[in-house]
């Protein structure tokens, strides 16, 4: 009969409680090692990065705004009056003289208007001479009625000379001398009368005849309106320069006021630039400009600045100090820096593409050796068109990534190859 062996189960049972123990014990190892070391690095190439280091020193603090180059002085030339466009005779690119016809209108109105204007200054001319003579012989009627009034007067008073003689001696009776005497008074008053007429009708001439000549002024001012509408079917130029836009078609009818050509001058160019609304209220009259015509980089200073905002940016027109390079031409392409102040002896690094001035950002900064990057927040200070102002967060000489690093939001640490 077999005995069972007990010790040896108990044995056995030890054995694989032991077994099991270890198991638990190195889990519990292999997990609190993954926990110190936690998640592995994301690794990236050293060529993909934009590394710069921290200087201390001067930074300019700019603006970068694009443009375009525009003449100084230029001018569109528009329709003076509805007309159809007949010819054009200078298309752009054409060097051009004030007086040099660059198209022909046509309109059959305008030159009716003009031979009626014509017409009614002649007419109103006629009529100043006609009134001129009208209002000579009226004035000559007038003295003739005069000088008939003083020599009647005249005559009386020698009559009466007489009949007081005569009266004296009792020639004539004294009723005929006292009736000469109220016929010299009554002759006296009409040559007062008489007089009164001459020096008032003087008066009336110069009203007449101004009154005339105005009415004939009205006409030749419409006479050079009529004149000038017709003139301007011959389109100028204007001004010496270079023809830069013809705007119409032969055959086209144009409306009053209609865009015709542009002139400008090519040798007188400012920048026009565009900049950012935001960045704009840093910009002042006066302040210094670095303009890229990508054939060489010109100097200049702020003229105007717009006071509107258009589609989130500020016109600033910059004058141009410095000698223009070969092939720089109206509406060329052109980037400018605005240089706006000189920061001294401020910590700085190549600007990050998420800087924000006067703000936070977190950037990583490279460890030891160069191996590894760790995030490191910073304060900002100013930010420039390519530079950056740190004023708290890292020390002159750290070595930080100022590329994009959005990638690695979830890291804290990267690893550099």
């Amino acid at each position: 009969m077999d005995i069972a062996n007990t010790s040896l189960k108990k044995q056995r049972h030890r054995r694989a409680r032991l077994w099991a123990g270890s198991g638990v014990v190195v889990v519990l190892v292999v997990a609190v090692l993954i926990w110190r070391v936690g998640p592995a690095l994301p690794q990236t190439s050293r060529a993909s990065l934009w590394i710069d280091t921290v200087q201390r020193g001067d930074m300019l603090q700019e603006v970068r705004a694009t443009g375009t180059l525009v003449p100084r002085s230029s001018r569109w030339l528009a329709a003076v009056t509805a007309a159809q466009v007949q010819e054009v005779h200078v298309w752009p690119g054409a060097t051009v003289k004030p007086d040099t016809v660059l198209i022909t209108l046509s309109n059959p109105e305008v030159e009716d208007n003009l031979r009626n204007a014509e017409a009614l200054v002649a007419a109103a001319d006629a009529d100043v001479a006609a009134k001129r003579a009208e209002l000579h012989s009226q004035a000559l009627t007038e003295r003739t009625a005069l000088a008939q009034a003083e020599s009647d007067l005249a005559s009386a008073r020698v009559k009466g000379e007489a009949d007081a003689k005569a009266a004296a001696l009792q020639v004539i009776p004294r009723v005929q001398y006292q009736q000469g005497l109220i016929a010299l008074d009554q002759l006296g008053k009409r040559v007062a009368v008489e007089q009164e007429r001459v020096d008032g009708f003087a008066a009336t001439i110069k009203a007449q005849i101004d009154a005339a000549q105005a009415r004939a002024l009205q006409q030749r001012s419409t006479l050079l309106l009529r004149q000038r509408q017709a003139d301007a079917l011959q389109v100028r130029a204007g001004i010496d320069g270079v023809l830069q836009e013809v705007a119409v078609q032969e055959g086209a009818q144009v409306a009053i006021g209609a865009n015709l050509a542009r002139v400008a001058r090519p040798d007188d160019l400012i920048a026009r630039l565009l900049v950012p609304e935001i960045q704009a209220k840093d910009v002042a009259l006066g302040m210094p400009v670095s303009v890229d015509t990508h054939n060489g980089n010109v100097d200049g200073a702020v003229q105007r600045i717009d006071p509107a905002v258009r589609n989130g940016s500020v016109q600033v027109d910059v004058l141009l100090t410095g000698k223009l390079p070969e092939g720089a031409r109206p509406d060329l392409s052109v980037d400018g820096r605005i240089r706006i102040a000189v920061l001294h002896d401020v910590l700085f690094v190549a600007r990050a593409s998420a800087a924000r001035q006067h703000g936070e950002l977190k950037v990583f900064r490279m460890d030891a050796g160069d191996a590894t990057g760790t995030r490191v927040p910073v304060r900002l200070g100013a930010v420039s068109v390519d530079r950056m102002q740190i004023v708290l967060g890292v020390n002159q000489g750290d070595r930080l990534i100022v590329s994009d690093t959005s990638s690695w939001d979830a890291y804290d640490r990267i690893r550099v190859q």
